[in-house]
């Protein structure tokens, strides 16, 4: 955004120098019809004898006129900074909506990937708690079943002292 402020920023001191140089252009231009004018009556006087004013009046021309050729390309240098201007600002426009696009397709990948994370943790929680009643239930019957065999062992044992007793008699 900063570089969009400054190139906007840019593109306003180039159109003010843009006008400035169309104004002294019009200055110039006044003042060459000026000395033009000039320059017909100098011909006049020069006509009774006033060369030398002539020369005087033509060298001031020539000047006027460079100054005109000078300030004619520094427009054209202004006009060519500010097409540059334009087309980085443009540039800079695009490249900023695309930055937007792809921040708002980031959020929403986030925001989805949050919500499978969410979606894993509840699976890992109901699967602990699954493991935690399994892992009870085992328990349990790994408890009744270490009772069942020492019941067997005890009746076994009785059975035996029976049949020795049965078969003592």
């Amino acid at each position: 955004m900063a570089d969009t402020s400054r190139m906007a920023e840019d593109l306003r001191v180039e159109q003010e120098n843009s006008q400035h140089a169309e104004k002294v252009k019009r200055t110039m231009d006044a003042n060459l019809k000026d000395l033009q004018r000039r320059l017909d009556e100098a011909e006049a006087i020069a006509l009774k004898g006033g060369k030398r004013a002539i020369q005087k009046q033509e060298n001031r021309i020539r000047e006027l006129e460079g100054e005109i050729s000078q300030q004619n390309r520094l427009h054209q240098e202004d006009l060519k900074q500010l097409r540059k201007n334009e087309r980085r600002l443009k540039e800079m426009t695009f490249q900023a909506d695309e930055d937007r696009k792809n921040q708002e397709r980031i959020q929403e990948l986030v925001e989805k990937l949050q919500l499978k994370i969410k979606a894993f943790k509840r699976q890992v929680e109901e699967a602990e708690e699954q493991a935690s009643s399994n892992m009870a239930k085992y328990r349990k019957a790994q408890h009744e079943y270490e009772d069942s065999l020492e019941r067997a062992e005890i009746a076994e044992g009785s059975l035996n002292k029976l049949r020795s007793k049965a078969s003592k008699m």
